[in-house]
């Protein structure tokens, strides 16, 4: 007995064409079903279950807190309303750096909980025995270099990378360690467009950049900054296409306002019981109200 297995329209084959025709690849953020699920229709070609998750949903200072509990149960929501796009699951902090075999199976779970890769960043040789066991599992990689959020405390706080010569070669030579790994796709975060220019220009594998320059094969936003959600700062190479926040608010406002008046809710908004219904449930009442005169 045979079982049919549906691939989404959009596959690491797909990201592969892209670069080799010279298209543009678009990947968002989303940590929810409804927001995957709108992203998707749109016709996004990858949702990325970031661990920003940790900052825009759970208020966290840093991606560091997020645990590998948070990403499967956001990756599993994500994964249901994205039906088409590829869905690309981040590996959070110290899921794959004891050891080669315990990040193996962090990403193993990570694609059962529904995602269709697994993103990890650096490419010391450890990572890179990672990323080659996990693809050999049949596990697709995606790389992230350049600004690492994850080594934040490393790298000294919010700095662009690959400000050099010297720094671009460095992460163009990680980049290609990365794809003779075996990972399908590589992210540059926060490097100035000559460097994300001169690493995609080099490399087999799409770039996919986020403050990274026009020049990388795609580009990737966090969705709480293109909808206006997120308020607490705005980096320089977001853009906000919605304003979410004051839209918020406002409904918030005028919600409190209706309650607080009576405005809400109105007698659209109600269900009622049927007159046979009242006279019963008034006789009840009476009833009960007599046994308990009875019983003084």
């Amino acid at each position: 007995m045979s079982v049919e297995t549906k691939f989404k329209d959009i596959t690491t084959a797909t990201f592969a064409r892209k670069k080799r025709n010279n298209e543009k690849l678009t990947m968002l953020t989303a940590y929810d079903f409804s927001t995957a699920k709108y992203f998707d229709e749109a016709g996004v070609d990858s949702i990325l279950v970031g661990d920003s998750l940790g900052m825009v949903v759970l208020g966290y200072d840093s991606t560091v807190h997020v645990t590998m509990n948070d990403m499967l149960t956001f990756t599993a929501a994500v994964a249901r309303g994205a039906k088409r796009c590829l869905v690309v699951a981040d590996m959070p902090f110290m899921s794959y750096h004891l050891s080669v075999e315990e990040a193996v199976k962090n990403a193993g779970n990570l694609i059962k909980a529904g995602a269709s890769a697994v993103k990890l960043e650096g490419a010391s040789e450890h990572i890179l025995n990672v990323v080659k066991r996990c693809v050999e599992s049949g596990i697709p990689v995606v790389g992230h270099l350049g600004f690492t959020p994850q080594y934040l405390n490393v790298l000294g706080g919010y700095k662009v990378q690959g400000k050099s010569a010297q720094n671009t070669m460095f992460i163009m030579n990680q980049a290609k360690k990365l794809q003779n790994a075996g990972a399908f796709c590589v992210v540059l975060e926060m490097v100035p467009e000559e460097s994300a220019k001169f690493i995609t220009e080099h490399l087999d594998i799409p770039t996919i950049g986020i403050g990274a320059g026009r020049y990388t094969t795609g580009q990737v936003l966090v969705a709480d900054d293109i909808l206006g959600k997120f308020s607490e700062f705005k980096p320089k190479f977001a853009r906000k296409y919605a304003d979410l926040h004051s839209i918020i608010s406002d409904a918030a406002a005028k919600y409190i306002s209706d309650v607080t008046n009576g405005n809400f809710p109105s007698v659209s908004e109600v269900f009622h019981l049927d007159d046979e219904s009242i006279s019963e449930l008034k006789e009840l009442l009476e009833n009960n109200n007599n046994e308990c005169s009875c019983s003084k």
